[in-house]
Formats: structure tokens, C-alpha cells, sequence
């Protein structure tokens, strides 16, 4: 009974009829395959930061010791990395990260149940993209900047969640073409940045010791298998958050911003009426 009342069967079958596993999987490839060559080199660029993107998967990852030091040995940048790449492999990098942007947007699209934007609109995975870079380099640095103090640890996860929120709360709605309202996205954002706060907690209990082991067995290998399984949980949680977001708005949201209005309709009407507006009745 608490089962149906709360409606989490609804959301049980929205997630198997997205197949969300599998476009997390495919979220995951594209990711390592576009946007990471885009992070070494933003990585490189930066001057806050001496260990180029290991850095932000470190603490994407929640990773520390020889965990840590395993993913720096795999994914970090040498300091030429600007110098070699040229300006073709710099662009097929942004179109293949489009690219990515683009697989995001059709997952929004089909969650919240929206058509296909049109192909023009292709800006505006470029400028998500560009976001979406910027957000992870400025929440990946505020952590490894700041000190390990209380008063910095707690100021430091404000900031890295009203980041997130922000970002994925303005991201499903510049994606989508402003199709989403924006009480509608909120909820969904703030599932996200909880979900990927249990992700990072997931992965210091259980990926830590797995890069440990599979790098001592495996080698460099065994590094990228497990942060690429990392990368899955991430796009499970960035879509299973939409998905949370939809069917929240669906089964409760919607339903209080109606009764809102149906209790706000007959005070204008009564006002109109006492002002001699629309509802005052012709004589």
C-alpha cells in the first residue's frame, strides 16, 4: 500500500523503459572518449594545478593515498601537452565533445518526454559543454586548493554543492530550449548533486581499494577499468536524477502548483469583482 501511495513504481518503470543502465554505459564511453582529451588539455592550460586532470578524478572520486597515487600515474598530463597538440586535434576534441552534449540532451529530452530540438540549436550543446568544463574545473579546484580545517571543509562542500545544483539545474533547462520550467528542474538538480554525493562516498568504500589491487594485478589497465565504471555511475546518477526530477514533478509537484493555483483563482476572481474588472457581471 505505502509502495503505490508514494508512486515508486511509476519511477521503478520510467527507469526500465529508459534502459538507464545502458545510457549510462554509453554516457560513460562517450565521456572518456571526448571530453576527458578536452580536460587534459584545459588541465594543462592551468596554472592551479600541477598534475593536470588526475587531479580532478582524484577528487571526483573521493580518492586518497596510493589510490590516488595510481589514477595520477595514468592520467596525468605532461607539461607539453599544449605544445603538441595541434589546432585540428583540438577541434576534432570540441566536436566530438558536442557530440556528447548532444547524447546528454536527447537523454533529457526523451526523460521529460520532449521532441527532438532542432539541428540549428547545436550552439547550445557547445556552450553546455563549455559549462560543464568550467563547473568541474571550479568545484575539482576549490577542493584542491583549500585546506583540510573544518571551517574550509564545510565551506568548501557549500560551494561545490551550490555549483552542482546550479549547474545542472540551469543545464536541463538550457539544453532542452527552455521547455522545462524551472520549479520543474529544481528537483532534479538537487537529486543529482545527493546522488553524486553517494557516488563519492560509493567510491572511497569500494573503488579505493579496487584501484589499489586491480593496479597491482593489471597495471594501468586495471586503473581505467575502474574509473571507467566510476564514469557509469556518473551517468547513472546524471540521468537517474532527471528521472527522479520527472517523476517528482509528476506525482507531486504538479498536483501542489495546481491546488496553489485552484486556491488563488477564486480570490482574483473576487477581487476583480469588487474592482469592477472582468468577473463583475454586466448590467
Amino acid at each position: 500500500m505505502v509502495w503505490r501511495d508514494l508512486r515508486f513504481e511509476d519511477l521503478y518503470r520510467s527507469g526500465k523503459e529508459f534502459e538507464l543502465l545502458g545510457r549510462a554505459t554509453g554516457f560513460a564511453a562517450l565521456a572518456m572518449l571526448t571530453v576527458f582529451p578536452l580536460l587534459v588539455v584545459v588541465a594543462a592550460a592551468s596554472a592551479a594545478t600541477h598534475h593536470g586532470v588526475a587531479v580532478w578524478v582524484v577528487y571526483g572520486m573521493g580518492l586518497t593515498g596510493s589510490s590516488a597515487r595510481a589514477v595520477g600515474q595514468v592520467f596525468s598530463a605532461p607539461t607539453r601537452v599544449l605544445s603538441t597538440t595541434s589546432a585540428f586535434s583540438l577541434l576534432l576534441a570540441a566536436v566530438f565533445g558536442v557530440t556528447f552534449a548532444g547524447n546528454v540532451q536527447a537523454g533529457f529530452e526523451r526523460i521529460w518526454g520532449l521532441p527532438a530540438g532542432p539541428w540549428h540549436k547545436i550552439w547550445r550543446q557547445a556552450v553546455w559543454l563549455a559549462v560543464l568544463i568550467a563547473y568541474i574545473y571550479a568545484a575539482a579546484t576549490v577542493g584542491s586548493v583549500t585546506r583540510n580545517s573544518p571551517a574550509e571543509t564545510v565551506s568548501r562542500v557549500l560551494v561545490a554543492v551550490v555549483l552542482g545544483v546550479v549547474f545542472f539545474w540551469w543545464g536541463l533547462r538550457f539544453l532542452v530550449g527552455g521547455r522545462v520550467s524551472y520549479l520543474a528542474a529544481l528537483p532534479g538538480a538537487v537529486a543529482t548533486m545527493a546522488f553524486l554525493a553517494g557516488l563519492r562516498a560509493f567510491s572511497g568504500l569500494v573503488f579505493q581499494p579496487l584501484i589499489v589491487s586491480n593496479a597491482l594485478t593489471y597495471g594501468a589497465l586495471g586503473t581505467v577499468l575502474i574509473v571507467q565504471s566510476w564514469l557509469i555511475g556518473v551517468g547513472w546518477v546524471v540521468y537517474g536524477g532527471q528521472l527522479f526530477g520527472r517523476w517528482f514533478h509528476d506525482a507531486w509537484l504538479r498536483t501542489w502548483v495546481d491546488n496553489r493555483r485552484g486556491h488563488r483563482q477564486p480570490g482574483a476572481e473576487a477581487r476583480g469583482q469588487a474592482d469592477g474588472g472582468p468577473g463583475t457581471p454586466s448590467g
